[in-house]
């Protein structure tokens, strides 16, 4: 391959017409993050059913500790991949070499120091979290295989952004699919076959990114790709590390809030609606990521297009790309909507068989996607000002919802409404951060004049 060839792919972010090149680059990320979403959803429903309801709430418990491991990753991940993103289109290849090297040392460095503290204080962290003695036996065996294979997690994904800011989406998607598939293969065997319960989830989540985040090394490893591995790479730029830090602590923020309001939420939860209740938030949750994760696709797609031509300063491409990104993904949102207000039961029975949970489900669900149609644009308008980094805006609207409305919500309205205050709380704060982006968004047009 020669060296125009290899150079091709990225390029093309600034050239080729936005409709085709967002699809281009959306449709594989939308399709990775819709399988990720579907495998969380099965390993759901082969625990619910395999398990018990127990179990679900269990693996409920465990949502702020995944949260928080994620908000690791994604803070060298999504910081490092805008950052790779911004320097192509700047054509500073040097600079892209060296950043690709830097994700590496410094996901394997977090990831251990995230594992070491969370491994010392596990049970007590859980407990924290809102586990009871019924439910910590299964959050607890879940979390352990979970945390002792995080730095194989953290590489992971850190290496999949690196994938999609250097011109191979579908390669990310491929690498996505594959550990779905694999973990749909091995979860029923090592839950129903070897009878490991959700243990058995847990080691097939981390057989599959081990397998896959081997064939990433090999590829980043090969000299022929356009940005790969380099000896001198892996020695930490301290401009390279604090610009990754500063841009990526925006999704960091926004999973560490998302941590602490399912910490607020589980023990609401725990409170007014007992250990069900937190299975059937589980569900909700589940139900809800299928299409959060979808708008997540397509921010991904794009994400490399608005960095590269924000960094290319070619501002008509970005204000497009912008426009077409919130079109696709409030289309998806309002699909969630309806189906969650006309087919809530059915949703619910897909997950367990226990009456008492498909009723707390139905409620909750009918209640917390109120306001989904607008919560895409909320969610692509943060990821724009991250995209063309501008981390602080997208720090600011990533808290909006989860710390300046939510969580004041979940403090109150649960004390005026019980369980249906804990459902209430979600739809108010997705409104009002929504109000929020739209009046930053067209700020930020009229102060930089970026006209269509």
């Amino acid at each position: 391959m020669s060296k125009m060839n290899r150079k091709a792919s990225p390029l093309e972010l600034g050239t080729k017409s936005i409709w085709p090149l967002l699809l281009e680059y959306s449709i594989p990320s939308v399709i990775a993050m819709t399988a990720s979403s579907l495998y969380n959803i099965t390993a759901s429903i082969f625990i619910g059913h395999g398990v018990g309801a127990l179990a679900l709430s269990g693996l409920a418990i465990s949502f702020p500790l995944m949260n928080l491991a994620a908000a690791f990753g994604s803070l060298v991940g999504v910081g490092a991949s805008t950052l790779m993103s911004l320097r192509l289109g700047q054509k500073d290849y040097s600079s892209a070499n060296k950043i690709l090297g830097n994700v590496f040392v410094l996901n394997i460095t977090l990831g251990l120091a995230y594992t070491l503290i969370v491994l010392l204080f596990l049970d007590p962290i859980l407990y924290f979290f809102g586990a009871s003695e019924a439910t910590l036996p299964y959050a607890h065996d879940y979390m352990l295989v979970i945390t002792i294979g995080n730095v194989v997690t953290h590489l992971y994904f850190g290496l999949n952004s690196m994938l999609r800011a250097t011109g191979n989406p579908t390669k990310s998607m491929m690498a996505t699919i594959s550990t779905v598939i694999i973990n749909i293969i091995l979860t029923p065997l090592f839950i129903y076959g070897l009878h490991l319960g959700i243990k058995g989830a847990a080691i097939s989540t981390v057989i599959s990114q081990t397998l896959l985040l081997l064939w990433q090394i090999r590829f980043f490893s090969n000299k022929r790709n356009f940005i790969h591995l380099q000896k001198d790479s892996f020695k930490l730029k301290r401009k390279i590390v604090m610009d990754s830090l500063s841009i990526g602590m925006a999704p960091f923020l926004m999973n560490a809030a998302a941590s602490v309001i399912v910490i607020v939420v589980n023990q609401s939860l725990i409170k007014y609606g007992g250990d069900l209740a937190v299975g059937a938030y589980g569900i909700i949750n589940r139900a809800a990521s299928l299409f959060v994760m979808i708008a997540v696709g397509l921010n991904q797609g794009m994400q490399p297009i608005a960095g590269y031509n924000f960094g290319a300063k070619q501002i008509d491409r970005v204000n497009k790309v912008l426009k077409q990104t919130i079109m696709l993904a409030t289309g998806i949102m309002t699909i969630g909507f309806l189906v969650s207000e006309f087919f809530p039961h059915a949703v619910a029975s897909i997950f367990t068989r226990d009456e008492e949970m498909i009723n707390i489900v139905v409620e909750g669900l009918r209640i917390v996607f109120i306001f989904f149609p607008i919560v895409g644009f909320q969610m692509v308008t943060s990821n724009f000002f991250q995209s063309i980094g501008m981390p602080g805006k997208a720090i600011f609207m990533s808290l909006t919802r989860q710390v300046l409305f939510l969580l004041p919500f979940l403090l109150i309205l649960p004390f005026h409404f019980g369980l249906k205050g804990v459902w209430y709380s979600m739809p108010a704060a997705d409104l009002l951060s929504s109000i929020i982006a739209a009046y930053m968004l067209v700020n930020q047009y009229n102060r930089s004049k970026i006209t269509a």
